[in-house]
């Protein structure tokens, strides 16, 4: 057991208020099962990182005190991000997104770019690496891009599926020989508008060219995809093999481990 990489992954947050007065006040902090089976289904163990503040903090934990523990982070999925953060207003009440949360996985995963350690983004993961690194976003595609394809189906869920194209040379594509289209899954409504620096697009949708895979050049390994690699059944032949993606990153622990 001592022997497994641990990961962490970044909480969603379940703020109590005047809709949603079950809870008094109190906010939860919590992961999704199939993010952590996913993670767990190569051997490491995934290990949920709470916020060390907020209204109820104690103690001197830090957000650096779980990137020196651990191996890596993923940054799972949720809500939209706070346009503020990238110098917009939001375009419509409903995507104010949330902006503890926002400030929470944004000074997280620079703890563990700081540390030298990997950090893998999903669907909302990506869009928070990219506005971290000084990226902006597409606050609604259909809105600002009405011609694009329907990248999220309120129906569908994650049964809403379409292809994406790697870009050739890169490394996601290197993890798929002879693959150059595959199909995913597509539950997102935002997406990556002005591509942050030192950031290199590993995918796009061919129908629309909205980014899909994104990598950092910088000395570390932060990479993310638009998809949710966690929703994909494994016998599933008609998606995408998610398995090699999630050796990558777990083999990118293990040399920064060593």
């Amino acid at each position: 057991m001592t022997d497994r990489l641990k990961i962490g992954i970044s909480a969603c947050f379940f703020h109590a208020d005047d809709q949603r007065p079950i809870f008094k006040g109190k906010t939860l902090q919590y992961i999704e099962q199939s993010v952590a089976h996913w993670v767990a289904s190569q051997g490491a163990l995934p290990v949920m990182v709470p916020s060390p503040e907020g209204d109820t903090s104690r103690g001197t934990i830090t957000h650096a005190d779980y990137a020196g523990w651990l191996d890596g982070l993923v940054l799972m999925g949720g809500s939209d991000m706070w346009p503020g953060h990238y110098g917009e207003e939001p375009l419509q009440p409903h995507w104010a997104g949330d902006r503890i949360r926002d400030q929470y996985e944004t000074v997280l995963s620079k703890a563990f770019v700081a540390a030298g350690k990997p950090v893998f983004g999903v669907c909302r993961g990506l869009q928070v690496l990219n506005v971290a690194f000084g990226g902006t976003l597409l606050q609604d595609i259909a809105t600002l891009r009405p011609d694009s394809l329907a990248h999220r189906d309120a129906t569908l869920y994650d049964r809403n599926f379409h292809s994406v194209e790697f870009v050739p040379g890169t490394r996601l594509a290197r993890l798929y020989p002879g693959a150059s289209r595959v199909t995913v899954n597509s539950v997102h409504h935002q997406a990556i508008k002005d591509l942050a620096r030192d950031f290199v697009v590993e995918a796009r949708c061919p129908d629309d060219q909205v980014i899909e895979a994104v990598r950092w050049m910088g000395p570390s390994y932060v990479a993310a995809v638009q998809w949710h690699p966690e929703f994909h059944a494994p016998q599933d032949r008609t998606v995408i093999d998610d398995a090699p993606i999630l050796k990558d990153f777990l083999d990118a622990a293990r040399v920064t481990r060593a």
